[in-house]
């Protein structure tokens, strides 16, 4: 179950991973530069990089820090404890059993949040329980533990978990748009709790990883959990399959919904229903296969303008400055 390294995340998430390290501008800027991500980009609002240089700088900060959730608590949690953790939880019977204990963990891992495990109108409430003061005020910290758990708990049984509900104690995010990827069922910001909820019947699931594939996801840490690969927007991802391979050339709605045995007015309805367009979605995959062609490849901008569609180097750096909010030109690192 990889991660999508087609994807990309906004440079946010970036802010907020450096954010709680001690490292000063200069080591930042190195540490970015080591994870293939231009330093110049920090700067740039709307910049994005790819799920794979986001995995690579987090890796690497772990590493550094020897913390495995770098900087976001008040203390560390040390090399060695994620791979505890999933011995500890793949030993268990069920998912019921394997989300207890990851609780018990973490009790004695972390200050700043409880993490509780009960029922709430037939659900299953994995709820963080701030013990800090300044612990509400950590929204990344609880970003990424709920994406622990749900990555974690989708990793033990084999398959993407669905979510009955999403819970944030925070106010909606600029890059709330970007939940939709993160996290597979609705979202409700401004909550009590920042918590995930379950249908009852998945903790039945038994565990289905043994350490063969355990060392394969310690390996991929945190991508494979953090960026679980969703299939929670079917008829989206089949006509982004479809026009990646087609970039270069002009491709039509109405040709693409034939391909999917759709009519343009479904394929349009359908794309509605998942929140987005063909065109949107067009642009997305233009500009999430541009930033990786960019950032690893020495091809030239022109030529990488070409296979997306654009005959004008011009209108390429146009359409990407309106993507991202920077040129082609400030995502080439220098080498």
């Amino acid at each position: 179950m990889p991660f999508t390294d087609a994807s990309t995340v906004p440079m946010s998430f970036v802010h907020s991973l450096l954010g709680g390290t001690p490292l000063d501008h200069p080591g930042q800027a190195d540490a970015l530069v080591r994870a293939g991500i231009a330093p110049a980009l920090l700067g740039a609002e709307t910049a994005r990089v790819t799920t794979e240089q986001f995995a690579t700088l987090y890796q690497l900060l772990a590493r550094e820090l020897d913390d495995e959730l770098p900087g976001m608590f008040s203390r560390p949690v040390r090399a060695g404890a994620f791979k505890f953790l999933c011995l500890s939880l793949m030993e268990s019977a069920n998912l019921q059993t394997a989300l207890f204990r990851f609780t018990r963990f973490f009790h004695l891992v972390l200050d700043d949040f409880a993490i509780e495990l009960a029922r709430q109108d037939g659900l299953i409430r994995m709820a963080l329980v701030p013990q800090t003061p300044a612990a509400p005020a950590n929204t990344f910290g609880q970003e990424i533990m709920l994406k622990l758990i749900h990555g974690v708990a989708s990793w033990l049984t084999g398959h993407r978990m669905l979510l009955a509900r999403v819970d944030c104690a925070y106010p909606r995010p600029r890059h709330a748009s970007e939940y939709g990827f993160l996290y597979p069922g609705p979202v409700h910001f401004g909550q009590p709790l920042s918590a995930l909820y379950f249908e009852a019947g998945q903790l039945a699931t038994p565990i289905r990883q043994d350490r063969k594939s355990l060392n394969t996801f310690l390996a991929r840490a945190p991508g494979d959990w953090l960026f679980v690969s969703f299939e929670e927007h079917p008829v989206s991802q089949r006509l982004r399959e479809y026009l990646a391979p087609r970039l270069e050339h002009p491709t039509a709605a109405g040709e693409a919904a034939a391909a999917l045995h759709h009519s343009l007015r479904t394929l349009t309805r359908r794309l509605a229903d998942e929140g987005t367009t063909f065109q949107a979605l067009k642009d997305e995959l233009r500009r999430d296969t541009a930033i990786r062609r960019l950032t690893t490849s020495d091809t030239p901008i022109a030529v990488i303008g070409q296979e997306l569609g654009f005959e004008d180097p011009n209108a390429f750096h146009r359409a990407f400055k309106k993507w991202t909010g920077s040129t082609p030109g400030a995502y080439r690192v220098q080498r």
